[in-house]
């Protein structure tokens, strides 16, 4: 059998996904069931209870397949990204109309109706994906209408086939944005989830975690001597983390240091991590 990354590949002991049947060894093998997160954020745990780590996030309107749906908990697979885990089976819904747009700030509310004077019924994170079937205008505001009723300022989501041209000025939107073990979303999130929403924005999918980034995402670079050459959105990758350049001298990075979405001077960054942690073990260029 082939070795497989377990948080890519459904696959336990007693149960796995039907197309890996043959490539790895369980008990039974099931079909995916097709399902959408219905919550504003959805953690993934790595194991079925509270208390369990959260590994990553995934977002209102996000596609999953669900392999097991038992005592509270589904052990699901992200669509977007690949990534396994389990999640509360109250985040998940039917999927029915396909979403036509997506939030495009870090941050929005949902209000009951279309006037921002309402107490707001929910909030969104950006690349949370909405389904409009109608608009309204109250007192010069626009608003986009949803399939529950709710409604959205028309001005914080766009359609989904619509890019944003430069990824590093979507991360610049979150500064300020705090930090979050796990986070992958505008209320919190860390390093590598900054990178894959930022990119996700920008029309390019990439793995979640920073060590699947830095195998996988773009071209290796190797910078001259005194890190000459790094140029605006290159990617800076230590043990277990990375960082985004904005330009030859600064960085942009979710951190525990600050606790915070955060710039930083690139050299002084590299002295203060490796005071503890050693210095970057690679760089990549988009």
């Amino acid at each position: 059998m082939t070795a497989r990354d377990a948080r890519l590949h459904a696959f336990r002991s007693d149960l796995a996904d039907a197309r890996l049947k043959g490539e790895v060894a369980a008990d039974r093998f099931v079909a995916g069931r097709p399902a959408r997160i219905s919550a504003a954020v959805a953690d993934i745990r790595n194991e079925p209870r509270p208390d369990a780590g959260v590994n990553t996030q995934l977002l209102f309107g996000d596609d999953v397949l669900v392999f097991e749906d038992a005592e509270g908990w589904a052990w699901i697979q992200a669509e977007r990204d690949g990534y396994v885990g389990y999640v509360a089976d109250t985040v998940l819904g039917a999927r029915s109309q396909a979403p036509t747009h997506v939030v495009s700030v870090p941050r929005t509310f949902l209000y009951p109706g279309p006037d921002l004077r309402f107490p707001p019924s929910g909030q969104l994170s950006m690349g949370s994906a909405v389904t409009v079937t109608g608009a309204a205008e109250t007192r010069g505001t626009h608003y986009a209408l949803l399939p529950s009723g709710e409604a959205v300022i028309s001005g914080h989501i766009r359609p989904v086939a619509e890019a944003a041209p430069d990824y590093v000025a979507v991360a610049e939107m979150f500064l300020g944005t705090p930090y979050l073990w796990g986070g992958a979303s505008g209320f919190g999130i860390d390093c590598s989830g900054l990178v894959q929403l930022a990119m996700h924005m920008a029309g390019r999918q990439v793995l979640r975690d920073s060590d699947m980034q830095a195998t996988t995402i773009g071209e290796t670079l190797e910078p001259g001597p005194d890190f000459a050459g790094l140029q605006r959105g290159d990617l800076v990758f230590w043990k277990g983390h990375v960082a985004i350049m904005i330009d030859p001298e600064t960085m942009i990075h979710a951190n525990g240091h600050t606790m915070l979405v955060s710039r930083e001077g690139f050299k002084e960054a590299v002295a203060r991590i490796g005071y503890l942690y050693g210095g970057p073990t690679g760089f990549r260029r988009p």
